[in-house]
């Protein structure tokens, strides 16, 4: 896969390869997914919501609206978005997390269209989508900005990318390297580079210099006393979700 090698880093995708029957788990090495699960899903959702006109509540809002999963992993948030009716993709380069994908899936009774992939093969196959999530894979790729190109290229005129990473700063650096990776135990150690850490400045860079509009960035926040996270108008100073619309 030619194209597949712009922005994919095979280091990255060997970490990520070596944990693939541990997704599912919520005490396993993906706990930190787990426990944003819900926080992210909430920003998704509401913008999602907003930008197509669709009620929530509704038993299946996002029907009709076709979304892909980028670094889909073993389907954390393909499932639930499937749930709520959209037709979805979900896209991996580590190959192990796929068959992990489809089986929870089958289980779960879902219907999920997991490939073995990059996005630069189903931007070259003309594959067009509403919605792109491109979450917590940035600072895994070779190429940020032809990673955001690519993401820009699938989105339909109007459709929405959803990024979310982590900031570069000292604070990030405690929390997600010291913190998660070698107290917390939460996540292997150098599951993470810090370099490769996006400040929010960066990413909206990146993303109007893939002919994107940004409109609107948040952060998650993690409160260790009621163990949850929480989305944050103020506060980007560690995780952080953007999203935004293709002109």
């Amino acid at each position: 896969m030619e194209a597949a090698t712009k922005t994919i880093d095979p280091a990255e995708v060997a970490k990520f390869e070596a944990m693939a029957a541990e997704w599912w788990d919520p005490n396993g090495k993906f706990k930190p997914l787990h426990m944003l699960n819900p926080c992210r899903l909430d920003y998704i959702v509401t913008q999602i919501a907003a930008q197509f006109g669709r009620d929530p509540k509704a038993p299946r809002p996002f029907e009709g609206l076709r979304l892909l999963d980028i670094g889909c992993g073993g389907g954390l948030l393909s499932e639930p978005m499937a749930r709520l009716g959209a037709t979805v993709v979900g896209a991996d380069a580590a190959g192990g997390n796929i068959p992990v994908a489809r089986l929870h899936a089958e289980q779960s009774g879902l219907e999920i269209d997991y490939r073995h992939c990059a996005a630069e093969d189903l931007a070259a196959a003309g594959e067009r989508f509403d919605v792109v999530l491109a979450m917590e894979i940035i600072e895994h790729v070779a190429d940020p900005q032809g990673f955001v190109n690519t993401c820009a290229e699938l989105l339909a005129p109007g459709g929405l990318m959803f990024c979310s990473t982590m900031n570069r700063n000292p604070k990030s650096y405690m929390m997600a390297i010291i913190g998660a990776e070698r107290v917390m135990r939460w996540l292997p150690v150098g599951t993470h580079d810090w370099s490769k850490f996006v400040t929010p400045d960066e990413l909206y860079a990146l993303i109007r210099t893939a002919a994107l509009d940004p409109v609107d960035r948040k952060g998650m926040v993690f409160n260790p006393i009621a163990w949850r996270w929480s989305l944050s108008d103020r506060d980007l100073s560690v995780n952080y979700v953007t999203a935004s619309v293709k002109r």
